[in-house]
């Protein structure tokens, strides 16, 4: 979306600059450099601190003045073919001109030519490349995503070098103009999911978009869902993994944060690393993240259920020793629980917030001291402070922070219904939450994959990690390249064979 009606490039220099200057009216920091090409005038628009001025220097003033020396003069045309830089794109809209100088280029103009060249010279301060701290591995690339988007591309090509690997680009905000790339694997992606994103992306009418996040609100399927529909990464060996199984991946200009689309439940528990491991503890793993997320979301509640309303279940002498602990505290179990929930979270929310020196530091110790100083103070009992605990370790084990948080923050809900009306609160609960997780689709993509397919095929990679050598098939995500791999790929002495 643009703020102004776009203009043409006038054939009248001076007409084209006051077109320019009233659109960077009182922005001290752009420079209008002025210059004769022979007996044409002409100037260069570009921000400082977005562009570097040496190469302005060395790739458009030197190479003008050579031309002049031995030609007297020069043209718009002259200038193309003397010009020791490649990446140079014409342009003829004022619009086009304010994109390729926000986004550090060099506009050039001369008087009398109807259009303008903009040259890639931006060169501005950026992070190094670094392994990312949210999604550690012990095994596998140490490379993580940057704020600059070209950097993320060219991360993704030095992994799927195909042509086929495609990026097409759409800028977003009226004032930000965010670039914004999706990127997807032609011959594997299905094409209606290729155009709708794309038709989701184009709908999108806001000021500005300053993160990855803001997109996924204004692209996902159910906007009133807790769970995550799209799923974010800043590893390229992850985007590049969910490319060559038909997914799409969406890149924006200012994060390191990417989107792939579409996602199910059990990619939030998956963690990249389920790959570079021996395939038996890939899945020994994962089936112990999948029994511990369960916790993290239902171990209070249950607690809570069982000492309020069903005593009986608990063995005798587990239960007088519940009931010893709990004979001097004066809240019910509920009111218990909720209180070292709430004080557990907090206490992680500040060691995210603190400075990375002390944050680890101040939660483990709160953590210990203040469970320690209530059960002294008599406030919660022993057990409570346990399941509290052993939950908040559950919760530790969900590789993805979007899904992490959401389970975090279902167990309130959870603990509340298992509070007033015991188990069957308990049931009523995890039934809500299924019956959405059923109906919940991303980009039409059911979210609980087990609940489309009775095909064993497709449970290769989601109830175990199977063999390398063993997963043939690509995902069902749409009309697919179905292949991924030739037949006979165990290995072995004297095995081998490609698929004919």
């Amino acid at each position: 979306m643009q703020t102004n009606e776009d203009v043409i490039f006038s054939a009248r220099l001076q007409e084209n600059i006051s077109h320019l200057k009233e659109r960077y009216a009182d922005c001290f920091d752009v420079v209008f450099h002025d210059f004769s090409c022979g007996q044409t005038p002409a100037v260069i628009v570009y921000f400082m601190g977005l562009t570097d001025s040496d190469m302005i220097n060395r790739y458009i003033l030197e190479p003008t003045l050579k031309q002049l020396s031995e030609d007297g003069g020069i043209t718009l045309g002259d200038f193309c073919k003397c010009l020791p830089v490649s990446s140079y794109t014409m342009i003829q809209t004022m619009d086009q001109a304010v994109n390729e100088i926000g986004d550090g280029n060099v506009v050039l103009l001369m008087d009398g030519e109807e259009r303008a060249i903009s040259l890639y010279l931006a060169k501005w301060e950026q992070r190094s490349i670094t392994e990312p701290e949210a999604e550690s591995v012990v095994r596998g690339p140490r490379e993580g995503f940057i704020e600059t988007l070209m950097v993320n591309v060219s991360m993704i090509r030095r992994k799927l070098k195909s042509p086929d690997l495609k990026m097409k680009s759409i800028r977003i905000g009226r004032f930000s103009q965010t670039e914004v790339v999706v990127a997807f694997v032609s011959g594997i992606i299905e094409s209606s999911l290729v155009t709708e994103i794309e038709s989701r992306l184009s709908r999108i009418n806001i000021d500005g978009i300053l993160e990855s996040g803001m997109i996924e609100e204004l692209i996902e399927d159910n906007p009133y869902s807790p769970f995550p529909q799209l799923q974010s990464t800043e590893r390229p060996d992850v985007v590049a993994a969910n490319l060559l199984e038909g997914r799409a991946a969406i890149l924006v200009e200012g994060t390191p944060i990417a989107l792939i689309a579409p996602a199910t439940m059990f990619t939030f528990l998956q963690s990249p690393e389920d790959h570079y491991q021996r395939y038996y503890i890939g899945t020994a793993i994962r089936w112990l993240r999948y029994f511990f997320a369960f916790i993290a979301l239902i171990g209070p509640s249950f607690y809570v259920a069982i000492v309020t309303y069903h005593q009986e279940m608990i063995p005798t002498t587990l239960l007088l020793n519940m009931t010893k602990s709990r004979e001097q505290i004066p809240f019910p179990a509920l009111v218990e629980a909720l209180l070292m929930e709430i004080t557990f979270e907090a206490l992680r929310e500040a060691g995210v917030r603190l400075p990375k020196q002390i944050g680890a530091a101040v939660s483990i110790v709160g953590a210990l001291v203040i469970g320690q100083a209530a059960i002294a103070a008599g406030l919660v009992s022993s057990p409570m402070v346990m399941v509290v605990a052993i939950t908040g370790i559950a919760s530790f084990l969900i590789p993805h922070f979007a899904f992490g948080i959401t389970v975090r923050l279902l167990r309130f809900p959870m603990m509340l219904l298992a509070g007033f009306l015991g188990f069957f609160g308990l049931m009523m609960g995890i039934t809500l939450i299924l019956t959405h997780l059923f109906a919940l689709r991303s980009f039409g993509v059911p979210y609980v994959t087990l609940s489309t397919t009775t095909n064993l095929s497709q449970l290769k990679d989601i109830l175990v990690r199977v063999p390398t050598w063993k997963m043939n098939t690509r995902p069902r995500i749409g009309v697919w390249n179905r292949y991924r791999q030739g037949a006979n790929q165990r290995p072995g002495p004297g095995r081998g064979g490609r698929r004919k």
